[in-house]
């Protein structure tokens, strides 16, 4: 055992440290190793250690001399200059030898180098901890911080621990990168632990650890526990309103998340939006079609000269394409100094979710002539172009080339992007084959898209083979069901239709709702089927009944093949009536002027009947109608519609 001495230090240099260098890493493995009692090991810390001897104490804080004060300076300027663990190794040997470990100043500068960057060996920190008798709170500060951002992060959690039994009551940094470590690994229990450990120690108005404990709450799915924590914050600075924002859209509340932006910066807050706020808010505007906000929050980009940041950039490019304005994506996009591989994947993406499946080939070819490797993203977004635009045989060649060109093995999506371009063309049965050729097992969504492939080819025995798969995973939902519904009245089977009806009312099984979506005037307003809550109802309803009519003579009848009950066809015509986009586009005619672009977002794939309706309108209207459904834009001009009935 190292025995307690006075530190007196002995003159030290560089280049004694460099020639000696071999020497003190061939003995360090027996000082590092030696046995220690008043240190527990790893598997021990379920156990409060025993409290340091009188004499270790005064060794940790007895003051040095004015000459060892500089030797001292002069050690811990060398600790800082190492880059690498074999600088480090000599050093340890010689702080080990001199007692120097038991020095909190030279022990918590050492300790930080070897647990962070550019040396950031945890393994080596924790050993070096090990040593320590009696550490401070500055390094298991140290350690706990260093865990919460290592490969394991649950280390951090036992080393605050640790802490707490040795009777440490630690500050708010040693709380806050606790809760962080517990972030990482999603461990809500150990999360409230801490926050009852912080409401006891007192730290309850320190906002920075309260905004930490609601990215806890809010990444566990807990909003009402976060959104109160939020309320207690004292201070809400921009971090604490980016938490906020996060955690509303974690928990599906996109347009709630939209309205914090104005909120945030309100006379009653008056609080700056950063640059994480703005991709936040583009995140939002993404999901909800809301345009004229995303163009709003591109102006405040732009007036806070954000605008050079590439994650901006290239968040932008996805925010446009996703909300069907393509040129100002690829505007964007043009005026880019620095692509990089998102931006090209971002920009072909969005090429693809709009129809153009030429152009975002044409696109990949160019991203390697300008030498930028694609990647996984990359060939996800090419794929996809190909499955929306009928391209088989490219599908099929670029499939091939990823692994034996480009060395990208494909993964789940790629091969779920197959199966949706093989089954829309029809081709079901090679679909199926490749499912079941495949190296990988597939998941849900991949018997999810062959099974849409059979509603829209009306191949009743494979749905009910799709269906078997999706029960056999417990993966099996609501809409699937629908999706065999739709097989079963489209093959005009309505005793299956009736079995499989009751089967979901016995099994307790709610449907996803359609929800439609239009942005106007900033607003984004929210309908779904026979809708009766917007407050100018009567209004839309209204002009509906009216634009029905005049659809009526311009040719458009209903398509009852989309309504699921065994109605007549009356009966039919009027359910179908009043389904949520067709609510949200009458809406759309009646709240903006002739010739206005109406812009919808559905949360489903929209239905035969629904397209036909857009069809007609946007030729009687003379309106440019861009619907967003769950798998492509369709963008209906003149009677024609951009997929050439292809979805």
């Amino acid at each position: 055992m190292l025995k307690t001495q006075t530190c007196f230090l002995p003159p030290l240099n560089p280049l004694y440290l460099h020639i000696c260098q071999s020497h003190f890493a061939a003995t360090l493995p027996e000082l590092c190793t030696e046995h220690n009692p008043h240190r527990p090991q790893r598997h021990q810390l379920e156990t409060p250690a025993a409290p340091p001897s009188h004499t270790q104490r005064e060794t940790r804080t007895k003051p040095f001399s004015r000459s060892v004060q500089g030797r001292r300076e002069l050690l811990i300027s060398l600790i800082k200059s190492c880059t690498h663990k074999t600088h480090l190794l000599p050093i340890h040997a010689h702080i080990v030898r001199t007692s120097l470990v038991q020095d909190p100043t030279v022990s918590f500068r050492f300790l930080s180098r070897a647990a962070f960057t550019p040396v950031r060996d945890m393994g080596y920190a924790h050993q070096f901890f090990s040593q320590i008798w009696d550490p401070s709170i500055m390094e298991y500060n140290t350690m706990i911080r260093a865990y919460s951002m290592s490969d394991s992060p649950e280390e951090g959690v036992y080393m605050y621990r640790d802490m707490r039994r040795r009777g440490l009551s630690g500050d708010p940094v040693s709380s806050s990168f606790a809760v962080r470590s517990c972030i990482r690994i999603l461990s809500l229990g150990g999360g409230v632990q801490v926050h009852a450990r912080i409401l006891r120690d007192g730290h309850q108005l320190d906002s920075l650890l309260l905004t930490t404990l609601m990215d806890l709450y809010s990444c566990c799915e807990r909003f009402r526990e976060a959104r109160k924590l939020f309320d207690e914050i004292p201070h809400k600075d921009t971090v604490a309103w980016n938490v906020l924002i996060s955690c509303f859209l974690r928990n599906k509340r996109t347009r709630d998340a939209l309205g914090l932006f104005d909120v945030m910066q309100s006379e009653t807050y008056v609080c700056e939006p950063d640059d994480v706020t703005c991709l936040l808010m583009l995140q939002a505007c993404a999901n909800l079609n809301a345009l004229e906000f995303g163009e709003r929050v591109h102006g405040y980009i732009e007036e806070h000269a954000y605008g050079g940041a590439l994650n901006l950039s290239n968040s932008l490019i996805s925010m446009y394409s996703r909300c069907g304005c393509l040129d100002k994506a690829y505007g964007v996009f043009k005026e880019m100094k620095n692509k990089n591989v998102v931006s090209w994947s971002a920009m072909i993406s969005g090429l693809a979710i709009n129809g153009h499946g030429r152009e975002a080939l044409d696109a990949f070819r160019e991203m390697q002539r300008m030498g930028v490797q694609p990647d996984a993203q990359t060939f996800t977004g090419v794929l996809s172009a190909c499955s929306h635009c009928g391209l088989v045989d490219e599908g099929m060649m670029i499939f091939d080339r990823m692994t034996k060109e480009f060395g990208v093995a494909p993964n789940i999506h790629h091969y779920g992007c197959m199966v949706d371009l093989l089954g829309r063309a029809g081709k079901l049965d090679r679909a199926y084959q490749l499912i079941m050729s495949m190296n990988l097992k597939p998941d849900s969504t991949m018997w999810r898209t062959l099974l849409g492939a059979c509603k829209i080819h009306c191949h009743v025995n494979l749905g009910e083979e799709v269906i078997k798969h999706l029960i056999e995973l417990k993966a099996e939902k609501a809409g699937d069901y629908v999706l065999l519904l739709n097989i079963y009245s489209s093959a005009g089977n309505w005793e299956k239709v009736t079995e499989l009806r009751k089967f979901m009312q016995e099994e307790a099984i709610q449907t996803t709702p359609g929800c439609s979506t239009i942005e106007l005037k900033g607003v984004v307003h929210e309908f779904v089927a026979d809708d009766v809550s917007h407050r100018r109802k009567d209004e839309i309803y209204k002009k509906l009944d009216e634009i029905n009519s005049q659809l009526k003579i311009a040719g458009y009848t209903v398509d009852i093949s989309s309504e699921l009950h065994n109605l007549g066809a009356e009966e039919k015509g009027y359910a179908l009536s009043y389904h949520s986009e067709k609510l949200a586009i009458a809406f759309g005619v009646l709240a903006t002027p002739p010739g206005t672009t109406i812009r919808v977002s559905k949360n489903l794939r929209t239905c035969v009947d629904c397209h036909n309706f857009a069809k007609v309108l946007s030729w009687a209207y003379n309106r440019e109608v861009i619907i967003r459904d769950r798998a492509r834009f369709h963008y209906f001009r003149r009677g024609h519609c951009s997929c050439n009935d292809y979805w």
